[in-house]
């Protein structure tokens, strides 16, 4: 966790993804002028930001808030999940307006109702969080430059591979994004049982095919809940439309006694490396 939190602290400015209409220029991360407190946002992929804010307390990161920017057409929502408030459930903002000023509201919401960024320069942003009538606050947050964190050796990590890293395609922080599958039971109710063994037979072996193209990261059952969820998988997939083209490759998906969920997920890059040790551990072949 403090190697995690380290690679968070890497103050890296990177280059936004080509041709994304997301506000690129968030990339990095940003702090709020004289305040301890923090922002901080990376690209997923074309379509999809994540962020988060924290606070520094006597030398420990203390998140605050979840912060999600989803690109789905035209459509661009601005997701903020706060780790205090509304029993940690996302409030979505829709953005209505961008160019200098990019503007998130929600009408329904009681506050905020609209959060704006707007860009002073390459380095500064000027922020606003308001409700209705006169009821908000404002803030400035100044880009933190890489030349800060190459002054601060407690940051540098000794044991980084470049190589490595570059194969597992890891960002600056070892991490990279995925998709999150949650299956759970389909609406093919069928009673054939050949019928339903031939097709979770086809999913075990489509499992292994998948971990072995190093498409499929992790997989496995969930225990018994309320909410008909059977099981989980990490695709090592970059969109959602990659994601849904392999699990049609699943026989029970395809037949409908599976079905699937699908969200974005960022974790670390080294995960698939497990793999290689998967074959050297059971002793019964599912």
């Amino acid at each position: 966790m403090k190697t995690f939190l380290a690679f968070l602290l890497v103050l890296i400015i990177t280059i936004p993804i080509a041709h994304t209409q997301l506000p690129g220029f968030l990339q990095g991360t940003w702090k709020m002028e004289n305040r301890e407190v923090y922002e901080h946002w990376d690209f997923l992929n074309e379509h999809s930001m994540k962020g988060f804010a924290y606070k520094m307390d006597k030398g420990q990161m203390l998140i605050t808030e979840y912060l999600d920017l989803t690109q789905t057409n035209s459509e661009i929502t601005y997701i903020a999940t706060v780790l205090t408030q509304n029993q940690g459930r996302g409030i979505a903002f829709q953005l209505n307006r961008s160019g200098a000023a990019w503007v998130f509201e929600n009408p329904r919401h009681d506050f905020p109702q609209k959060i704006t960024y707007t860009q002073r320069s390459e380095n500064t942003l000027f922020v606003e969080v308001s409700g209705s009538g006169e009821k908000g606050f404002s803030y400035i947050m100044n880009r933190v430059l890489p030349e800060v964190a190459e002054r601060d050796t407690t940051l540098a990590n000794p044991l980084y591979d470049v190589r490595l890293a570059e194969r597992l395609g890891a960002d600056n922080y070892g991490m990279k994004g995925y998709m999150l599958v949650i299956l759970k039971t389909g609406p093919n109710t069928t009673t054939d049982t050949q019928f339903i063994n031939r097709s979770f037979r086809g999913h075990l072996d489509n499992i292994n095919r998948l971990a072995e193209e190093g498409k499929l990261v992790v997989a496995g059952p969930l225990g018994r809940n309320d909410k008909t969820y059977r099981g989980i998988f990490i695709l090592n997939a970059s969109t959602l439309e990659e994601a849904k083209q392999l699990l049609q490759t699943d026989p029970a998906v395809a037949e409908g006694l599976l079905e699937a969920e699908i969200y974005n997920w960022y974790g670390s890059a080294a995960l698939p490396m497990y793999l290689d040790y998967t074959d050297k551990i059971w002793k019964e072949k599912p």
